[in-house]
């Protein structure tokens, strides 16, 4: 069955222009992210790494490091949007289909490993998305930074086949007696959700037709469509491995964590 790995890259950022072509460590983003999903693929068969963009400078930088592109839209409303564009031009559809956003340059390679092994192992699981077990440190930093930045970080719940209950920029669940969890266990009972999707192609395609729903407008978050609409998310439990934990990369303080965590951490890749 085979399985593309769709990179949407565009341009224009309000925060960051030109970001996947922003060096970053000696390597552009793009080069970077390229690198990570090649890497988790290296060892599986029927794989395609596609970028998808609207841009000519990406495109030419893209050829230039020996990757498939192919041009979108420019009014791709989303990443997903533009994963579907890209899809719809190719010859043979795949079966499945990662979307590997183009500003994540630490994504670990296991973590879309693991997205397609769920995605070819469980016949319900249409849309699979990865989460990370908070230890107590990682959540009393994520409130800290939630205290400036309130719609940073999204959490989950799932239920007992870990698939999605639902996602909020708030942190869920609700915790009481805290303290005595606390000497229980390093872990606390919240999950951080990683921006990273796959799909089977029909689900991918349902979603992407179905219009925006009441929660995601609310909260922010396009997997919400799904659950509101009965589509459900199975999520992957995922470590990475002692690494400090880094997701998108918005603004230009971004850029310059990445290069400290590369410095401090070694390459990903």
């Amino acid at each position: 069955m085979n399985t593309s790995i769709i990179i949407p890259a565009r341009y224009q950022s309000a925060r960051l222009p030109g970001k996947p072509l922003i060096e970053i460590a000696g390597k552009t983003m793009l080069q970077r992210v390229a690198e990570i999903a090649n890497v988790a693929t290296r060892d599986l068969r029927g794989i395609n790494v596609t970028v998808a963009t609207d841009d000519k400078r990406i495109e030419d930088h893209a050829q230039a490091l020996g990757l498939h592109v192919v041009m979108t839209p420019t009014h791709c409303l989303t990443g997903t949007d533009r994963v579907l564009a890209a899809v719809d031009q190719f010859s043979e559809k795949p079966d499945y289909v990662i979307n590997l956003q183009g500003d994540v340059p630490l994504t670990p390679p296991e973590f879309i490993t693991q997205l397609i092994e769920a995605l070819h192992q469980d016949d319900n699981a249409g849309i699979v998305t990865p989460v990370v077990p908070l230890t107590w440190d990682a959540l009393d930093q994520l409130r800290l930074f939630k205290q400036e930045t309130p719609f940073s970080g999204t959490t989950a719940i799932v239920d007992n086949n870990d698939y999605a209950l639902w996602f909020s920029k708030q942190i869920i669940p609700a915790i009481r007696k805290e303290a005595q969890l606390r000497e229980q266990s390093i872990f606390s009972p919240v999950l951080r959700h990683i921006g990273l999707y796959g799909y089977t192609r029909v689900v991918l395609e349902r979603y992407a037709a179905l219009p925006e729903s009441q929660y995601e407008s609310l909260e922010g978050l396009e997997q919400l469509r799904a659950l509101e609409n009965g589509i459900p998310i199975k999520t992957v439990k995922v470590s990475y491995a002692g690494r400090p934990e880094m997701t998108g990369v918005d603004t230009s303080e971004d850029v310059e964590r990445v290069a400290h965590l590369i410095q401090q951490y070694g390459e990903i890749v």
